[in-house]
């Protein structure tokens, strides 16, 4: 027989015949601290992303620094260095967020034609809008030109996104009933041009892009369609 208030090896409590589940209650409240402690940290991490961000947005790439963010969001070094490992760290969770972006931009410009020639058209102009409209991603996400195969495979978000271009381009070769061709070359050569192009463009004094080299990438990208069916 237990006393009121008395803990059984349950962990139950007795008090005014209301049974209370000590042990529940201990493990609800555990819970709530650490809930509160992950959505803190998320928050701090959001604010470290959102003032880098700023940065680059006012200053641009080279003026980001680990001392700036942590007096901009008024943490210590330390604070940033229990989220991110070092200022590359966040530049690559940037470039990650641009990868995600530009492979929704292209999938939306596929999944709005079924004819793949006509889709690989479709998403140069995506992609060539998006580098324009989005150029801080742009320029780190390429900063050293087209990433290699081995960056490509190690990061899932770059991967996504040249996957795309690639079954796309798988696509073409089969309409065209060219699958002897050598898909991954004919994927490089279509990039190539892109990034070509675009880099060309923003290296330019205004950076700006105009109709003449809209044009000049339709012309290529018109040549790459021919180049398929060969």
């Amino acid at each position: 027989m237990f006393q009121l208030g008395q803990i059984d090896k349950w962990g139950v409590i007795l008090i005014n015949n209301v049974t209370i589940f000590a042990n529940t209650v201990n493990v609800r409240k555990q819970m709530g601290i650490v809930e509160r402690k992950i959505r803190h940290k998320e928050e701090v991490r959001s604010g470290i992303l959102a003032a880098a961000w700023n940065m680059v947005i006012t200053e641009g790439w080279q003026s980001l620094s680990i001392r700036k963010i942590a007096d901009a969001i008024e943490y210590s070094i330390p604070v940033i260095y229990n989220h991110f490992e070092n200022k590359e760290a966040i530049l690559l969770e940037f470039s990650k967020e641009g990868f995600q972006k530009l492979a929704v931009v292209l999938s939306d410009a596929k999944n709005a034609h079924t004819k793949p020639s006509i889709q690989l058209s479709a998403m140069a102009d995506a992609y060539w809008d998006f580098a324009f409209e989005n150029k801080e991603y742009y320029q780190l996400m390429f900063g050293l030109g087209i990433p290699a195969c081995e960056m490509v495979n190690q990061i899932t978000e770059m991967k996504e996104m040249t996957s795309i271009l690639i079954s796309t381009i798988k696509e073409a070769l089969a309409a065209a009933q060219n699958e002897e061709a050598d898909s991954f070359l004919k994927f490089h050569t279509y990039w190539s041009i892109l990034h070509g192009l675009v880099s060309i463009q923003m290296i330019d004094k205004d950076g700006k892009p105009d109709m003449i080299k809209k044009m000049i990438l339709k012309d290529a990208m018109d040549g790459f369609g021919k180049s398929l069916a060969v």
